[in-house]
Parts: structure tokens; C-alpha cells; sequence
């Protein structure tokens, strides 16, 4: 098992930025890819980000391409998304997820086996 708890969500106005952490807990870290995934109210919810077991590689959705950015340690166990530029439909609660796909920068949920509980984004515009 491995346990997932985010943090570092808020209300921020549009243009600014938060990051969010992941502390994962029960299982070695570096066997799992990690990724981001979003749920906006009344929507399903989408892939934001993911990365390799390494942290060399990255996969990120069109709609956050260049402003959100996904980074891991793994001597910590935590895995972050730097969000930039925000705007309001970046409103959604983020979870993150692990993957023991480890060399995949999955964008399906399906991939992954342990979820958080997710932490609420929410951009005034």
C-alpha cells in the first residue's frame, strides 16, 4: 500500500501561483511514477501531469503545457506541481496519484493503483 496525502491548496486570483506537494508514505517511492490529475465541479476528472520513477522524464496536458510544472524528490518522498499563471478554470480539487509503472508517464487513471484524498484549487478571477 502506499498512502498519499496532498497539501498546499487555496484561493489565489488569477495570474498567480501555488504549489502543491504530495507526501507519499508505505512503499519504497522511487518504484512509482507519479502523476497530477484535476477534478473541476460537474466534470470528470482529467490528467494534469506525471513523471517517471527518475524524475527525468514528464508528460504534461495540453492545458497546463508551460505553465505547471512537476517535480519529485525522492530522498523525501514528495512529489510537487509548481502552477503558474492560474486561471479560473484551473479551479478543480488536484489529486495525486502513483503509478508502479514506474518508467510510464501514464495519463489514464486507470494506471494508477493509490490516489490521495485531493486538495481544493480555487482561482478568483
Amino acid at each position: 500500500q502506499v498512502q498519499l496525502v496532498e497539501s498546499g491548496g487555496g484561493l489565489v486570483q488569477a495570474g498567480g501561483s501555488l504549489r502543491l506537494s504530495c507526501a507519499a508514505s508505505g512503499r519504497t517511492f522511487s518504484n512509482y511514477a507519479m502523476g497530477w490529475f484535476r477534478q473541476a465541479p460537474g466534470e470528470e476528472r482529467e490528467f494534469v501531469a506525471a513523471i517517471t520513477y527518475s524524475g527525468v522524464m514528464t508528460n504534461y496536458a495540453d492545458s497546463v503545457k508551460g505553465r505547471f510544472t512537476i517535480s519529485r524528490d525522492n530522498a523525501r518522498s514528495t512529489v510537487d506541481l509548481q502552477m503558474n499563471s492560474l486561471n479560473s478554470e484551473d479551479t478543480a480539487v488536484y489529486y495525486c496519484a502513483a503509478n508502479s509503472q514506474r518508467y510510464r508517464m501514464a495519463s489514464r487513471e486507470y494506471e494508477y493503483a493509490y490516489w490521495g484524498q485531493g486538495t481544493q484549487v480555487t482561482v478568483s478571477s
